[in-house]
């Protein structure tokens, strides 16, 4: 992946007018006392009781919790959990994984399938495939393998070292190997052989040009493998990777294309091993209605071969199959209009109309379902290492100051005049406090003018940026006692918004969570912990790289009155404690995050485990992944550590002869570069 901006981060300008309002929710959290908030109001404020169902809630103790299994039972508090993988040696920021969520995504997924298959009578079966790209960890693929053996689920690969990865593990001779992808003679002549080894490797056209290396990988091994082919879809999509159907989409066959091929299969004598129709309308699939096109055209597709001779028998659906990272279930980019049980009763129900009304045999159906599978399994746990916000005291006048000044001081007493706990005169006293607020504004710009043009000094400049923010602060207090429905001018309402702090995460966002920057992914987040604590706070996160893009600053707004997945900018957080960790966790980015990642700085993977639930109560390690060291990183930049020390230590040493460093101090220099090689390339505290 390739950064668009290396700059240093920058922080926010010194004062500048508030620009959007807070939530409804977000007010009514920073305005609530302690004692009336609950746990459950913390997971409505985050969404938690809507993207987290069924795997993720609030406990009793403002705790988030995990139910790997859903309504099966069994729970795990996040925090109590993360308190024992640190005491085994493992750093922050973690990725804990959660097999049992892979299993069960598994379970419901073919659940669903059969009740419709089921339901409507369907005559055929469906057999899923997991497309590699998504999840390229070992361990991942091995167990999504080892759960969907009974159901004979396979692999989807879109290159020669996913297709090595699923010649190895899956060996099922009912699964299907889904071979997509640009290929090469070697690639094609790999899946042929394959098949002698009693797999099931069904090589999808993608391109026109690829039927001829096919034929002539076939005609020289004198054998061929299963055949697929890719049709390009006239079936409009929506959404951020809407441009995935069409006549400009980057893969599948056109209809003369299409065409072509079924000739130049029969004149090779090999149409018979023509079994697979494959389309894709895109990842994250937001409007069930379009699925429903674009099954209705490939369905006519489908008949249409299998009346030009091709014994066919597999019709491949794609991915896209969506998740509500918001919760909101509506047609936009972070969420979906239907269920899973919506999606698998359209395919079964529509596919079955198709084939009907051709006569012929109904397909077994193919998903290649990578979001839906693997996005709930995994959740980042990072910390947060301080915080940074605005000055919110004002030192005494300490002699004659200049009329500037003077005037910030006047207005800030304006606002203390209104007393911050009657709700009453807060609200007769609105007109006033927008007034005050104006002339705060306007003083502060009269001081920046007055500074560059060299009539105020630095200290005088910084006195002033405090007065306005003091100001700004004193307005919120009081309109936070306000209901939320009080007839606040806007620009006072985004006040609490202005007043937000940069809380400094201990995490690369380019490489554990990658797509909100690259794509304006969304991702639930939110405090693992203090969730029965109103949130008195408004935040964004800034990571440890020295990127201005290196920052999580878009979050779900369940409170968005439309009702349309809206987002907002700043997340409702706790101001920090002395001595006591702040864990967020980051949610359902178990797919592509980890594989899409970079090494931007040079911070590399996290550590990483592997998490089930132990029969009779409690959890099990199965596996501990250890993140990137310095040193590994290093070597992946082609540097040498070792040389790199000696270069260091020959240094110390010159520096010894010139008596600039003890020996001593060397010594702890050295060490402290020793140890830093074999830590994590991320903060130890």
């Amino acid at each position: 992946m390739v950064l668009a901006n290396h700059q240093g981060t920058t922080p926010p300008s010194p004062i500048s007018p508030p620009s959007s309002p807070p939530s409804g929710a977000t007010a009514a959290a920073i305005g609530s006392s302690s004692g009336s908030w609950t746990a459950a109001d913390g997971a409505a404020l985050y969404g938690l009781d809507r993207w987290g169902d069924p795997y993720f809630a609030a406990n009793a103790r403002g705790h988030v919790c995990v139910q790997p299994q859903g309504e099966r039972g069994g729970s795990l508090d996040l925090v109590e959990l993360v308190k024992e993988l640190r005491g085994r040696n493992l750093s922050l920021p973690l990725l804990i994984r959660f097999d049992d969520i892979l299993e069960d995504r598994l379970e419901r997924l073919h659940g669903a399938f059969e009740r419709a298959i089921a339901q409507y009578g369907y005559a055929g079966r469906y057999q899923g495939v997991f497309p590699v790209k998504c999840n390229q960890q070992r361990h991942v693929v091995e167990q999504l393998v080892e759960s969907g053996r009974r159901w004979h689920f396979g692999l989807e690969a879109g290159s020669k070292a996913e297709l090595l990865i699923a010649l190895s593990l899956v060996d099922d001779s009912q699964a299907l190997l889904i071979c997509n992808g640009y290929k090469d003679q070697r690639y094609i002549e790999t899946a042929i052989l394959a098949r002698r080894l009693g797999r099931q490797p069904v090589v999808v056209i993608e391109q026109a040009d690829e039927v001829g290396r096919i034929i002539a990988a076939s005609q020289a091994l004198g054998a061929a493998p299963l055949i697929g082919i890719r049709a390009k879809l006239s079936t409009r999509s929506t959404g951020r990777w809407g441009s995935s159907v069409g006549e400009k989409a980057k893969f599948g066959l056109s209809v003369p294309d299409l065409l072509a091929t079924v000739e130049a299969l029969r004149a090779a004598d090999l149409l018979g091993e023509l079994r697979l129709l494959h389309f894709h309308i895109g990842s994250q699939i937001n409007d069930i209605a379009v699925l429903k096109d674009a099954l209705q055209e490939a369905g006519q597709i489908y008949a249409e071969l299998t009346r030009l001779g091709a014994p066919m028998g597999y019709l491949d659906v794609g991915g896209g199959l969506g998740i509500d990272y918001d919760g909101s279930r509506t047609a936009t980019a972070a969420s979906k209009n239907y269920s899973l049980q919506n999606y698998a009763n359209d395919v079964v129900a529509t596919v079955r109309e198709c084939c009907e009304g051709a006569g012929i045999a109904v397909p077994t159906l193919v998903s290649e379902s990578g979001r839906a599978i693997a996005s709930h399994f995994s959740v980042l746990v990072f910390d947060v290492l301080g915080a940074g916000g605005r000055p919110g005291s004002v030192p005494e006048a300490a002699g004659e100051e200049a009329l500037i000044l003077r005037n910030l001081r006047d207005t800030h007493a304006a606002i203390g005049a209104i007393p911050a706990t009657d709700a009453a005169a807060i609200g007769a006293g609105l007109e006033r406090l927008q007034e005050a607020w104006n002339d705060a504004l306007k003083f502060k710009d009269d001081a920046m003018a007055a500074f560059r043009l060299g009539y105020l000094g630095l200290p005088e400049r910084g006195l002033a940026e405090q007065l306005t923010w003091a100001c700004c602060q004193g307005i919120a207090e009081r309109l936070a006692l306000l209901p939320a429905d009080a007839p606040v001018p806007d620009e006072l309402r985004a006040l609490p918004a202005a007043l937000a702090s940069t809380y400094y995460a201990n995490l690369s966002v380019f490489r554990s969570a990658p797509d909100t920057w690259a794509i304006d992914q969304l991702f639930p987040m939110l405090p693992l912990q203090r969730l029965d604590e109103a949130p008195s706070r408004l935040g964004s996160f800034a990571d440890l790289t020295c990127d201005s893009d290196g920052k999580l600053a878009r979050f779900i707004n369940p409170d968005g009155r439309s009702g349309r997945g809206q987002v907002k900018s700043l997340l409702e957080l706790h101001p920090l404690r002395a001595g006591e960790p702040y864990w967020i966790g980051l949610f359902l980015a178990g797919a592509y995050q980890e594989v899409m990642g970079n090494l931007h700085n040079l911070f590399g993977s996290t550590d990483a485990v592997h998490i089930r639930l132990a029969p009779g109560g409690g959890y099990r390690v199965d596996h501990v992944v250890r993140g990137d060291t310095n040193a590994e990183v290093l070597q992946a930049m082609e540097h040498d550590p070792q040389l790199l020390l000696e270069r260091l230590r020959m240094a110390s040493e010159t520096a010894i002869a010139q008596g600039q460093l003890a020996i001593g101090d060397a010594r702890r220099l050295m060490d402290h570069l020793e140890t830093s090689l074999r830590q994590t390339t991320y903060l130890q505290g």
